[in-house]
């Protein structure tokens, strides 16, 4: 419970902070009554009755009935409507973006993916932004109120500017674009922009097995590595920013040249270009009966699609290369573990399927080079959120702004107190 009697200086932010009090409580005790509000929050009963009201006349609110009597007239029944409005949720990669939109309670649904070039920013924010206009207007939500838009991108972001810094996967054209600028003035809705692992840690916290747990990681293996750190309820930006990129953790000297700049980097070792990059300079010495290689020989080419296929063959080459990924990815979890304690560490993207295949590998190098009394209480799982996490997170990324925890709503007032 946090309440501030208000000052001249901070009155709005002590009014914000009162109202998602209300809500918050509401949502987490329904059904409530006012006079239950009022205890729990210990706002004044006039304060509640004003804050109640404009819940209702905004429909964030509704009336369900009436309680128990404990003498006098029988106290109203309060509950939150998911159906006040909808958030959608977005996750940009170079050729496809995905969708999704939610209630303001529930998981996303209605997943979509839209097949668009982000090569040139200004033209693929303009096709992006015509997308979501288009499914807004549709008949399932033409009635609906958006609330806002959440945006999931790999890269460097500063989420104060709202602005892409760099994006090695979306290209040097995205270098200090202002993203969160343009799609407001395209959608006239409030944009939230996050990096796609910050923002599937997120999704975990929301909607994944981390729904009762506030210090959690999760690890994104893909065609970058990288991971989203949610410590006491709030993801870990860091000074700039850009917190979590545990790829440019040095793991072999003298490896690979990474595109950091950087050599043995476990993104240069372990992203799917350098896998795939490692198994086509290894052809020559792999047996023309191995899974991997009859795939080459037939199509003149190998993908990551091949080397998970293939993968699943005991002693295969695909076999014995993901195996050698998975000790890196433990050596790099044992890191984050004694790094940030915490309470679980999810494993998803693209490749987590050495998670899959090798969980028993990664557990034996977690514990080998994690501070035991640290690896003892945290829990290494999959996700499950496969390749919905990034949208997921984008959708959870609109709700968090919209309904701040009250430790979020505190700084909002204390920082106005400075200013």
């Amino acid at each position: 419970m946090i309440y501030l009697a208000k000052e001249p200086g901070n009155s709005k932010y002590v009014k914000k902070l009162n109202r998602m009090s209300v809500i918050n409580t509401i949502k987490k005790h329904e059904p409530i009554s006012r006079q239950q509000l009022a205890k729990v929050t210990g706002l004044t009963p006039p304060t509640i009755t004003g804050i109640v009201r404009e819940l209702l006349d905004m429909g964030i609110v509704k009336e369900v009935g009436l309680d128990k009597s404990r003498g006098g007239r029988r106290p109203v029944k309060l509950r939150f409507n998911p159906d006040a409005g909808y958030v959608m949720g977005v996750e940009v990669t170079r050729f496809e973006s995905f969708t999704g939109t939610a209630d303001l309670k529930n998981p996303p649904t209605d997943f979509r993916t839209l097949n668009i070039d982000m090569t040139e920013p200004e033209i693929g924010i303009k096709q992006l932004s015509a997308e979501i206009k288009k499914i807004m207007d549709e008949e399932r939500y033409i009635k609906k109120t958006f609330l806002g838009v959440g945006v999931a991108f790999p890269g460097l972001l500063n989420i104060c500017e709202g602005s892409v810094k760099r994006s090695i996967n979306l290209g040097s054209s995205w270098n200090n674009f202002p993203v969160k600028e343009i799609l407001e003035n395209e959608l006239e809705l409030p944009v939230f922009i996050e990096n796609n692992s910050n923002a599937s840690a997120l999704a975990e916290r929301w909607f994944g097995g981390g729904a009762d747990c506030k210090d959690l990681v999760y690890i994104n293996l893909g065609e970058g590595i990288s991971a989203g750190i949610v410590i006491n309820d709030r993801v870990l930006q860091g000074a700039q920013g850009h917190a979590g990129e545990i790829g440019h953790m040095s793991i072999q000297e003298d490896g690979p040249l990474c595109n950091c700049g950087n050599r043995g980097c476990l993104e240069s070792i372990c992203g799917i270009p350098a896998l795939v990059r490692q198994a086509k300079s290894e052809l020559p010495v792999i047996p023309d009966d191995d899974a991997l290689k009859k795939a080459w020989l037939a199509n003149n080419e190998i993908s990551i699609e091949d080397i998970i296929k293939s993968a699943c063959i005991k002693d295969s080459y695909s076999w014995e290369l993901l195996r050698q990924m998975s000790v890196y990815v433990g050596k790099a979890i044992a890191n984050v573990i004694n790094f940030y304690n915490p309470k679980i560490v999810f494993i998803g993207g693209k490749m987590s399927v050495v998670a899959d295949y090798f969980m028993d590998v990664i557990k034996q190098n977690i514990d080998t080079h994690a501070f035991p009394e640290i690896v003892l209480s945290t829990d290494i799982e999959i996700s499950t959120l496969k390749d919905k996490s990034g949208v997921m997170g984008a959708c959870a990324l609109v709700l968090k702004h919209l309904f701040k925890s009250n430790s979020d709503m505190l700084e909002d007032v204390q920082q106005a107190s400075y200013e």
